[in-house]
């Protein structure tokens, strides 16, 4: 059986590879027929309803062919990389449930702040710029993708490369820094 286990998971690997390579489509049906009905089992069996693991699947899937060049076989299996992203797109996607719609926010006119305010709002702001430039350079950029580029961490690792736990590391440190900085 472990001999088996062994084939098919270097199958995934040369199917991940021919979607990278050359967008193979039966590569991917491959996949996807293996893999969507475990990635929905998968996300219904950790609380997400029906509608909602069909369309966190179908959002897996589509990154599989889209970011197969991502995958590092060094790194994870093919169902580690497949399930990972499966979790954290049910996070996101409970995340954006979880976020009021801009119907749902308070609308009318706010006061103006006072020039005082307004002051002590443009130096909290310099220095936070500051301290986020004195950052090292690794928690600096990370910083800069996670809070102004507005990736999630596990966006950030996609893009990186990086293990998922180096980021949240990474940047749990440098806000230590500016939480510090701040004061």
């Amino acid at each position: 059986m472990e001999v088996t286990q062994t084939t098919q998971r270097m199958e995934w690997v040369a199917q991940v590879r021919a979607i990278r390579d050359a967008q193979d489509q039966a590569a991917f049906k491959a996949l996807f027929l293996h893999f969507a009905p475990r990635v929905k089992a998968f996300l219904m069996k950790s609380g997400a309803s029906p509608d909602l693991a069909e369309e966190v699947t179908q959002e897996v899937m589509a990154t599989l062919w889209r970011k197969a060049h991502l995958f590092d076989p060094a790194k994870a299996s093919v169902s580690t990389w497949i399930f990972t992203i499966a979790r954290n797109r049910k996070i996101d996607a409970l995340r954006k449930q979880r976020r009021p719609e801009p119907e749902d926010l308070p609308w009318g006119p706010e006061a103006d702040p006072d020039q005082e305010e307004v002051m002590a709002l443009q130096q909290e702001t310099d220095r936070l710029g500051e301290a986020i430039k004195a950052l090292p350079e690794k928690q600096k950029v990370l910083i800069e993708r996670a809070y102004f580029g507005e990736l999630s961490h596990s966006e950030i690792a996609e893009e990186t490369g990086l293990p998922l736990g180096t980021i949240k590391s990474r940047i749990r440190l440098a806000l230590e820094r500016l939480r510090h900085a701040m004061g």
